[in-house]
């Protein structure tokens, strides 16, 4: 593993999950309340003991470069020749922004050259899974391949117009390839279930750089993995599939693409099951992130209408659940609950406070928002759509940094001073509200 290189494809935009994509990428979007959805390749390299690793990023990128250059750097000795390096687009070719998976690669060339590295491992930083890239470098290696590629068994009702489809022989050398068909072709002796490409590549680097400097220059290429450069070559060079082989130690292998906001929604949910599909608490493949230093998580108020507590839920460090009830719910950290209010199966994320006598039901709230005393979500969709919240199909409620509690404050803060205008001090609304 030390001849291999790993480039993390980190600059997607992550339209279909807006709002939580305004202000980060989508790598760099939390998940299970302490990590972000980047830590989970950041961690299989790690594991694996790939060493060098360089991560490309594009869209709106800083709160993930901060985060990999807190919770990331200090693993790797650049001394002993290790390193994971942050690659903003360096335009050293063109003028052009990243066009697709491909060309994201070829613009970085000249940073991959220096390595030397015999085999370059492309993986896609926006998935949740658990997997040895080693074991798919060993099966690289002994096949003589010039490409593996990561496969997933999909049925293939769900590959359908969204993966990759390989079709693959008795040697597991892939011998078809189509990109999101109508008709994914099914294993053999599998009739219902299709291979589906993971966005995982294993190359040969010289023969990658010779594959990327082609499709540069084909006339009407989209410059995509795997609308491109992989159905080129399948027929003329040595492709092969790798299965995927988890290591999240559960009865069915876990994959999770958390595109859309109510898969990201139900991935996080699992992880509040007694038993969930996704193991995070796992010795043997630990999965790392930056961890602030901050106290830990505090209950307080014991009154029987006035109890602090959390059931089935993931409480992170530094939040504070006073005299309010948490019900199969994922608190980030320095998140608040204040008294009487109520929490149920809800994403907060970090600095997020709940205002006394509030009811959060289904929801995503954003970074740092404050939920006015009183306030209810999820309890009328109607309602939620016009304060600006986004509703989504399963009806989740998705609140993002500023979608209309500003606005509320300002309503509220007015007819507060109203009424104290009116009233005597001890009548005043916001002695009544403050949290």
């Amino acid at each position: 593993m030390k001849d291999a290189l790993a480039v993390v494809l980190a600059g997607g935009k992550g339209v279909r999950l807006d709002p939580l994509t305004r202000d980060r990428a989508k790598p760099a979007v939390p998940f299970g309340g302490a990590y972000r959805i980047i830590d989970f390749s950041m961690s299989n390299c790690l594991n694996s003991g790939i060493r060098k690793i360089l991560v490309l990023t594009q869209y709106k990128a800083a709160s993930l470069a901060r985060h990999i250059q807190l919770g990331w750097q200090h693993y790797f000795c650049r001394e002993l020749g290790e390193f994971t390096d942050v690659v903003p687009p360096q335009q050293r070719i063109d003028e052009h922004w990243y066009r697709g998976t491909a060309d994201a690669v070829y613009q970085n060339i000249y940073t991959m050259e220096k390595e030397h590295t015999r085999h370059t491992v492309i993986l896609a930083g926006d998935h949740i899974y658990k997997m040895n890239y080693r074991k798919m470098v060993e099966s690289h290696v002994d096949h003589r391949a010039d490409l593996t590629i990561g496969a997933l068994r999909v049925p293939i009702a769900e590959a359908r117009y969204r993966f990759g489809v390989m079709e693959i022989d008795a040697d597991d050398r892939v011998v078809g390839f189509e990109e999101k068909p109508a008709d994914p072709k099914p294993i053999p002796g599998d009739p219902g279930y299709c291979y589906a490409s993971m966005g995982i590549y294993v190359f040969t680097t010289r023969f990658l750089f010779e594959q990327l400097c082609q499709d540069a220059t084909r006339p009407g290429s989209s410059h995509d993995f795997g609308a491109d450069v992989i159905p080129s070559i399948i027929r003329t060079h040595r492709v092969f599939a790798h299965p995927f082989l988890d290591e999240n130690r559960k009865e069915s292998a876990y994959w999770r693409d958390v595109g859309t906001l109510d898969a990201y929604y139900e991935a996080n949910m699992d992880l509040v099951a007694v038993d969930p599909q996704l193991n995070i608490y796992d010795d043997q493949w630990p999965l790392r992130t930056y961890q602030p230093n901050l106290p830990p998580a505090k209950f307080v108020f014991a009154a029987e209408d006035r109890r602090g507590h959390a059931m089935d839920s993931i409480v992170c460090v530094g939040s504070i659940v006073s005299g309010g009830q948490v019900r199969r719910s994922i608190l980030g950290t320095k998140v608040r609950v204040n008294s009487y209010a109520r929490v149920d199966e809800s994403i907060l994320f970090g600095g997020v406070d709940i205002g006394r006598h509030a009811k959060i039901r289904r929801a995503i709230i954003d970074k740092d928002v404050s939920i006015p005393a009183g306030f209810e979500v999820g309890y009328d969709h109607e309602l939620d759509r016009q304060r600006g919240f986004t509703v989504t199909d399963r009806g989740v409620v998705v609140i993002a940094k500023a979608d209309g509690i500003e606005n509320y404050h300002a309503s509220v803060d007015q007819a507060e001073t109203r009424d104290a205008l009116a009233e005597p001090p001890h009548f005043s609304r916001r002695a009544v509200a403050r949290p």
